[in-house]
């Protein structure tokens, strides 16, 4: 049982291109030639999807067989697909990328048509061929690629990005599902450098398809004493790129990183480079691009609050005690894990600026501070009291925790010495909050 004869079996895809690049390999799909469906369910395999002839053993290692397809409709799913009579290189030519076209027998020998094998040494992202442009899934696969890969000196080859351009111009990107999308971005930010994802899209045209709210920051101009980026889209490349640095595959970080300037992107061009109340203002396209991607509520949630309140953040070691409490309680005095989150995405917002990559955040540490202070207090003293009169002495009693807290800790920076860029970053919260 689950044996396919072995000249039939070839190991294919992410598992060769990874072992040609050194890398570990975290899946082994195999491709089976001259197979049928019935041999496959006789020998004990159990088919999975309803799409694709995809079979799994008692280990859930996939075995797909040889296929070819045909464009029937728009999208993903626009394909019929083909098993009789298709050889092994019938098979890799409908992949996307020369370097996933590439297939391993059970001697070792690399079986490579397409040049994948060199793209791989000359650290090329080629398209394999013209049905390429069939499935707009590829657009993002190759963004996704790109950012996996940058570190590696992996660049897009320039006829892959022309297709892709053509891709978006014909209208095909449009058909790409939010279910896609964002499983493509959950993806991506396990990469080093996210970033790279947001860029290529946006380059080919497809992020303003499928995020416009974040493509249109780009070219946005911010103030440059206190954003040396000023690309307003270049500073949330360098947001994401930090989030997922200080919480590597937090979904929810992530995005909130994404989303949490797209207010920038409504500010009136005579009010350039500033922007004022674009806090505010981003709420609505963080609550329409969520809804759009179809994204998970805790993410939803976070991104709102990093938008909404995310400057608050920025002022709170200038900010008076009431004024600590009302940011506690806006974000969730409740969940001290989207509080955590919530500041994680504030230190991204502050180290994704030109120069500012490695600097400290104290804001994190002394709203942590605050908040577990404001978060043991407890309600159980004026329990006998009318609920109005609960509600304004447990108000009173965590601001007033706060403020002893406030001051400990202010006090306890006041005997560490700051580095000379720590003393400006002061000096300059002191004059002008951070946008």
């Amino acid at each position: 049982m689950f044996e396919v004869p072995k000249e039939k079996c070839f190991l294919v895809g992410g598992a060769v291109r990874d072992s040609l690049l050194g890398l570990e390999q975290n899946d082994h799909d195999y491709t089976v030639v001259g197979v049928s469906e019935k041999q496959m369910l006789d020998w004990g395999f159990s088919r999975v999807g309803k799409d694709f002839p995809v079979f799994l053993d008692n280990n859930g290692t996939e075995f797909a067989l040889a296929r070819t397809e045909r464009k029937t409709g728009n999208g993903y799913a626009g394909f019929e697909t083909f098993t009789e009579n298709v050889s092994l290189e019938d098979d890799l030519v409908r992949r996307d990328l020369t370097m996933n076209a590439m297939a391993q027998n059970w001697r070792g020998e690399i079986i490579d048509p397409f040049g994948g094998q060199k793209d791989i040494r000359d650290r090329v992202i080629r398209h394999v061929g013209v049905a390429f442009s069939e499935d707009p899934v590829r657009v993002l696969r190759v963004a996704r690629f790109a950012a996996k890969y940058h570190h590696m000196g992996f660049v897009i080859h320039p006829t892959t990005m022309d297709l892709m351009k053509s891709m978006v111009k014909s209208g095909e990107v449009d058909h790409l599902v939010p279910e896609r999308v964002w499983a493509e971005f959950v993806k991506v930010i396990n990469t080093k450098t996210p970033s790279v994802f947001l860029r290529v899209l946006h380059d080919c045209g497809a992020l303003a398809k499928i995020m416009p709210e974040v493509d249109t920051l780009y070219g946005v101009p911010q103030v440059a004493l206190y954003h040396p980026e000023v690309d307003t889209g270049t500073h949330i490349e360098m947001v994401l790129d930090q989030a997922c640095k200080l919480a590597p595959g937090n979904t929810a970080i992530a995005f909130a990183a994404l989303a949490h300037d797209l207010g920038k992107g409504l500010t009136p061009q005579d009010e350039l480079p500033k922007h004022h109340n674009h806090e505010a203002t981003g709420v609505a396209p963080v609550k329409t691009l969520s809804d759009r991607l179809k994204v998970p509520a805790d993410c939803k949630a976070l991104a709102i609050s990093a938008c909404a309140y995310h400057l608050k953040a920025h002022r709170s070691l200038e900010s008076r005690p009431g004024t600590l409490y009302d940011l506690i309680m806006d974000v969730g005095l409740q969940n001290s894990k989207k509080f955590d989150e919530f500041l994680l995405v504030c230190e991204a917002d502050k180290r994704g600026r030109l120069g500012m990559e490695d600097g400290d955040y104290p804001q994190g540490d002394f709203l942590r501070a605050v908040f577990q202070a404001c978060k043991q207090v407890s309600g159980q003293p004026f329990a006998d009291l009318p609920v109005k009169t609960i509600i304004e002495k447990i108000r009173t009693a965590r601001i007033k925790a706060i403020h002893i807290r406030s001051s400990e800790w202010k006090k306890l920076q006041k005997n560490i010495t700051p580095t000379e860029p720590e003393a400006q970053a002061k000096t300059v919260i002191k004059k002008v909050s951070l946008t």
